[in-house]
């Protein structure tokens, strides 16, 4: 939902970029007089030549909506290659970009988390708010425990210049 109590799908499957779309609340469907299909993220070429960008998540926090994606590889156990990123606007369309001021419309995207040695492929997050709390809800593969998939919450740290961070 955006400030002005409008509402809004985003989605995306891995290999076309993330979209979204106003929808009427009352029935669910998209906005009637409104078919505009808005493009939020994409990335031309990521690992194995895919554009692997999927899992889009958007909230907002002060004067600015944080759109969060997953990148790379899921569903492959330890050998996931997924890992979550995010970009920021001032308008819900976008354009998003990157702490670096990348579009997110040209494979841009800030790192949240990441994996380690043993939880890879962080990804397909959540933002739970609790009070004034963040929290990144996500799955992981554990090494230590055969590659099962595993839930994850990991508190959001925000930067002095309002990016989100996430430690496993």
């Amino acid at each position: 939902m955006d400030r002005n109590g409008g509402y809004w799908l985003a989605w995306g499957s891995f290999w076309d970029g993330i979209k979204m779309a106003r929808i009427d609340p009352a029935t669910g469907k998209r906005f009637e007089g409104d078919s505009k299909i808005h493009s939020l993220a994409w990335r031309p070429v990521a690992r194995g030549g895919a554009s692997a960008i999927e899992a889009p998540f958007i909230i907002s926090r002060g004067e600015w909506y944080y759109l969060f994606v997953s990148f790379d590889l899921c569903c492959r156990g330890v050998d996931s290659t997924y890992y979550v990123v995010c970009g920021r606007s001032k308008d819900i369309t976008g354009p998003y970009v990157d702490v670096n001021g990348r579009g997110l419309m040209e494979g841009g995207g800030s790192i949240v988390i990441q994996g380690d040695a043993r939880f890879h492929g962080t990804g397909h997050n959540a933002v739970l708010r609790d009070g004034a709390r963040d929290w990144l809800v996500y799955h992981a593969y554990d090494a230590q425990n055969a590659g099962v998939a595993t839930l994850r919450i990991s508190p959001i740290y925000w930067t002095p210049d309002q990016w989100p961070r996430a430690q496993l």
